[in-house]
């Protein structure tokens, strides 16, 4: 049997590789830098954006009155994002191309490359309908409840769920599933793959049987893909687990082990010194924590058949990232601990719901999602402070050099985990 071998097997590899990085993340650095001295040299500048979130504020007045208004969140074509606010008669502009004038003269770089507030005026609200307004209007028009609507809006064009959405889905311990992840990247590339291996196996057979299937599919379902995440606009989550898809697929072809640490540190640090802005965006680190865990899993514990890895991961995975939902998020309730079924189920119900839109049958579940969002009220907040998340990143660091480290952790999570139940039924 031929061995899998290591990416970096030598002190001049891992030289080479560094100053390789250090090349591209001094580049992309100055390309940000530039934008950044265009965007500031004047007082104002005039910016093209898109409105990502929308949301409504009052504030008082010294006169003693509540002054509404709108609260803006956009991106711009150049990718920084930034906040603003608007008249409080400008309702609907989320997903909205926007000509702004911006006074952002005095934000300093690192606002730049994380997020700002800043002055505004709308010069002029594009009209034409892009892509994923056409379909989040048609999302809106086949789903009466308009919390049904945000669902499958979220599902489909990563649109960002209202404020009560995330708190209910936070308390079920399902936020993952709604933020389009790496998680749907692999239900969407598996599923392209099935039904694109039959009919490609035909075609081979008949006219083409020299080429390589392996790799002619996997070019088909991941260019597919990428136009998917350019019509998301690149979320932080989904580029994580795209880029490590073509480097795990790379790696693989060559023979090099694709389930290491390596691997997956090779795709973080090659993603942040392309897209700096990664480095600040919490989703990001999300999804790779995510990662690490089933690597860590896979490492440790791969002597383990393929049924029990199957059975236990998905226990092991909501374990060792409930610390960083509660630190995150607080929310609790006793039917957090069931996300562990519903992500299972959910890799039934995303594929299958898409379908059923397809057809005409969009609507099937919205009873079922509407019970959901009902056991979501039942909330309770359980404080974490972020000390404990420092000592799990510290401990999860550990688990890299020693197994002992793994079941430190593993308890820690644990103990974790029967506070916040405890927590919860002391409250009832």
């Amino acid at each position: 049997m031929i061995q899998k071998v290591s990416l970096l097997n030598s002190k001049s590899d891992f030289l080479f590789l560094l100053l390789a990085i250090g090349l591209i993340l001094s580049y992309s650095l100055l390309i940000e830098f530039q934008n950044y001295k265009k965007l500031t040299r004047f007082t104002s500048n005039i910016v093209s954006a898109t409105v990502i979130k929308q949301y409504e504020k009052t504030k008082l007045t010294k006169n003693g009155k509540i002054k509404k208004y709108q609260v803006l969140k956009l991106k711009s074509d150049s990718g920084f994002l930034f906040y603003t606010t608007a008249n409080k008669s400008l309702h609907h502009l989320q997903e909205k191309k926007l000509n702004l004038e911006l006074w952002a003269s005095k934000i300093t770089f690192y606002e730049y490359l994380t997020s700002f507030y800043a002055y505004s005026h709308i010069k002029y609200i594009y009209k034409t309908q892009s892509l994923k307004q056409k379909l989040n209007s048609y999302l809106s028009l086949i789903h009466t409840d308009k919390n049904i609507a945000h669902i499958y809006q979220a599902l489909y064009s990563a649109s960002p769920l209202p404020k009560n959405l995330q708190i209910t889905f936070s308390t079920l311990g399902i936020s993952h599933l709604l933020a389009i992840s790496g998680f749907h990247l692999g239900v969407i590339g598996g599923l392209l793959f099935f039904l694109l291996k039959y009919p490609y196996k035909f075609l081979q057979n008949r006219y083409f049987p020299y080429r390589n299937s392996k790799i002619d599919l996997f070019f088909v379902v991941t260019s597919l893909l990428l136009l998917y995440m350019i019509f998301l606009d690149y979320p932080a989550s989904l580029l994580r687990s795209f880029a490590m898809l073509v480097i795990g697929f790379i790696l693989y072809d060559r023979g090099i082990k694709i389930v290491s640490l390596q691997t997956l540190a090779l795709t973080v640090i090659f993603l942040l010194a392309l897209f700096p802005r990664l480095t600040f965006a919490v989703g990001f680190w999300l999804s790779v924590s995510g990662v690490f865990y089933i690597f860590l899993f896979l490492i440790y514990f791969k002597n383990f058949s393929k049924i029990w890895q199957f059975i236990l991961i998905p226990f092991w995975v909501y374990l060792l990232m409930l610390p960083f939902s509660l630190a995150i998020f607080s929310n609790f309730s006793i039917y957090h601990p069931l996300s562990i079924i519903w992500t299972s189920l959910f890799t039934i119900f995303y594929p299958l719901s898409i379908f059923l839109h397809l057809i005409g049958l969009g609507t099937l579940f919205d009873g079922v999602l509407e019970n959901l969002i009902l056991l979501g009220k039942m909330q309770t907040s359980v404080l974490l402070g972020f000390n404990y998340l420092i000592i799990q990143v510290l401990l999860s660091l550990l688990s890299i050099w020693k197994k002992h480290f793994v079941w430190v952790l593993l308890l820690f999570d644990l103990s974790i985990f029967i506070y916040a139940t405890y927590d919860i039924f002391t409250a009832y």
